[in-house]
């Protein structure tokens, strides 16, 4: 009985922490900031286009991707700054290989919105 006390205290513990990751990441970076207002105005502009149920499950997913990445990103940045706090070479290429994930993940999710919107606004 103990063993599952601790289990979903622990559990708990994990969803504080995520739900602060989520809001630091929400509230600092400013390229997150960016993409939720984008988020917010392709939300919207899907409601008054009504896209279907499966164009609405592309755009999450495909919002979803860009967050997912864009949060990773952060992440290496900042060991990759704490690991290396001065310009290094290797780290630069470290911290542009991810910026780079981010920009595929805008890539194919821009194409997909154009997928999704091009055909209703012309």
């Amino acid at each position: 009985m103990n063993r599952k006390e601790g289990f979903i205290k622990g559990r708990i513990k994990s969803i504080g922490y995520a739900w602060k990751g989520f809001c630091i990441l929400l509230f600092t970076e400013h390229s997150i900031m960016a993409q939720a207002i984008c988020f917010v105005l392709f939300f919207i502009l899907g409601y008054y286009c009504s896209i279907s149920s499966t164009e609405w499950m592309f755009q999450i997913l495909g919002f979803g991707l860009i967050f997912t990445a864009e949060g990773l990103n952060t992440a290496i940045e900042e060991i990759a700054d704490f690991i290396h706090p001065d310009f290094h070479k290797k780290i630069g290429k470290i911290k542009d290989i991810s910026a780079g994930a981010v920009t595929f993940a805008a890539l194919c999710t821009g194409t997909l919105l154009a997928i999704i919107y091009l055909p209703k606004i012309f």
